[in-house]
């Protein structure tokens, strides 16, 4: 180990490009972690959202488009479009004490939606880490149809 310390700065200084490049890595990841850590929204997987369903009887916000919420969703989702989703509305505002999880086909968009809900006050907000395609995955059971 001490000879590799040694021979450190040598390696970093005839490498210099693949250094730069280990440091960038090394700082991306830890604000990646970060970033995560200080959200004030939690990621579930499958089955945390099946304990959180089974504990607390959240209110389930799926927004996919139409026609993937049709195909699979999970049961007892209600559907929003991404672009009618209103944190603010009057039937939201209600669920404000109320866990919400916010989820989408592939999980790509429910971190905006979460981060609306938390500036709207929500203080017990969550996504569906992979969305329903995770769900799915885990071989638990998905609604068809518009309900």
């Amino acid at each position: 180990m001490n000879d590799f310390l040694h021979k450190l700065p040598q390696f970093a200084g005839n490498h210099l490009a693949l250094s730069l490049l280990f440091v960038a890595l090394v700082v991306a990841l830890i604000v990646t972690q970060l970033m995560v850590w200080l959200r004030k929204y939690q990621e579930l997987s499958p089955a945390g959202l099946t304990q959180l369903i089974n504990r607390d009887n959240p209110l389930l916000v799926d927004l996919s488009a139409i026609a993937d919420f049709e195909k699979m969703h999970v049961p007892g989702a209600r559907h929003v479009a991404m672009s009618q989703f209103d944190p603010e509305s009057k039937e939201l505002a209600k669920a404000r004490e109320l866990p919400v999880v916010v989820m989408d086909k592939d999980g790509r968009n429910s971190d905006k939606a979460a981060q609306r809900l938390i500036k709207a006050g929500f203080t017990r907000v969550y996504t569906l880490g992979g969305g329903v395609l995770a769900w799915q995955q885990a071989q638990l059971p998905v609604a068809k149809g518009k309900n």
